[in-house]
């Protein structure tokens, strides 16, 4: 009987998908099987573009293919990788994020996790998701309807009520696949909240960068965690941006080891890839800056085969 298997797809802007997608094809050499058909994606912001493709069908060559040939390569009908984003948002609406979002905060401060309290009180985006939502009507021309390939999950948060929202799990609020991708990449503060059922969605990362204890109970032998935003081996920049930047990744880093740490004493066996030291300096201190993406790109198939092989052995002859 073949192992049940996960795939964990965290946040991590233009420059972590791009990483993301390096891991992706050194991980994909080492399983029997694609990696858009295992039984359980579960996908968040920038990671959440990645399984949408996944699950429509697109291999992790075809992908690759497309982080390094952009709009040349062979899938140029869905657009730019960088997805137009740029590297700095516009300037926000002179209003807070979400005010009852706070009012709750104040009332009952243990029901809004800390992150998640602190994005609502940023200003709201102006930004448009206009290149994802066009890509996405490209893939979904491929299958519409939710995926039926194993269970796909996708990340937000309810910018209301603060509570994280898995898009596709059973009981979650009903969503079409574009709708739940562009809720999970609507970071605060620089993109306008998706709404969904008349509630206001914003980035999963705004409360994990992961989610990967979602998985916890779903009795999986393996899951494999790519997190853009963490690091177990980092660097030690001495630019300013840069050093504040690894200050905030060693704290997601510690969230993200909490919530590898549920789903291991869950039983299930957890291998995690992040970006490590020679990653981090490709990728610099903006992860939205699309100049460096297929440098990232190029350096993470290296560091992440070589990662692999450290976390799971030498590759086995197929």
């Amino acid at each position: 009987m073949q192992p049940r298997r996960g795939l964990v797809l965290g946040s991590g802007g233009i420059l972590g998908a791009a990483w993301m997608t390096g891991a992706l094809a050194a991980l994909q050499q080492r399983l029997p099987v694609p990696v858009g058909e295992l039984e359980f994606i579960v996908g968040t912001s920038a990671g959440s573009v990645i399984v949408a493709a996944l699950r429509r069908g697109f291999t992790v060559d075809q992908i690759a293919a497309h982080q390094r040939d952009g709009p040349r390569g062979a899938l140029a009908a869905l657009g730019s990788p960088d997805l137009g984003c740029g590297s700095r948002p516009p300037w926000p609406r002179l209003r807070l994020g979400s005010p009852r979002l706070l009012l709750t905060g104040m009332r009952a401060p243990r029901q809004v996790h800390p992150w998640v309290l602190a994005s609502a009180c940023l200003p709201e985006g102006r930004a448009e998701h206009h290149e994802l939502r066009a890509m996405l009507r490209g893939l979904d021309a491929q299958s519409e309807g939710w995926p039926a390939c194993g269970e796909t999950w996708i990340m937000a948060v309810d910018f209301d009520t603060g509570q994280r929202v898995a898009f596709g799990r059973s009981g979650a609020p009903p969503a079409s696949l574009p709708e739940a991708v562009v809720a999970s990449c609507s970071v605060p503060g620089w993109f306008t909240p998706a709404v969904i059922g008349g509630h206001r969605y914003v980035d999963g990362g705004a409360r994990s960068i992961a989610s990967a204890d979602q998985l916890a109970g779903e009795g999986l032998d393996e899951v494999y965690v790519l997190a853009a935003d963490a690091s177990l081996v980092m660097d030690h920049p001495r630019r300013p941006f840069e050093w504040a930047e690894r200050r905030l990744r060693a704290l997601l880093t510690s969230a993200l080891l909490r919530e590898v740490g549920a789903l291991r004493s869950s039983g299930t066996k957890v291998t995690v890839l992040t970006p490590g030291p020679e990653d981090l300096a490709a990728m610099g201190a903006n992860l939205m800056d699309p100049s460096r993406r297929r440098d990232v790109f190029e350096v993470s198939l290296g560091t992440s085969a070589r990662s692999l092989a450290a976390a799971l052995g030498p590759r086995q002859a197929a």
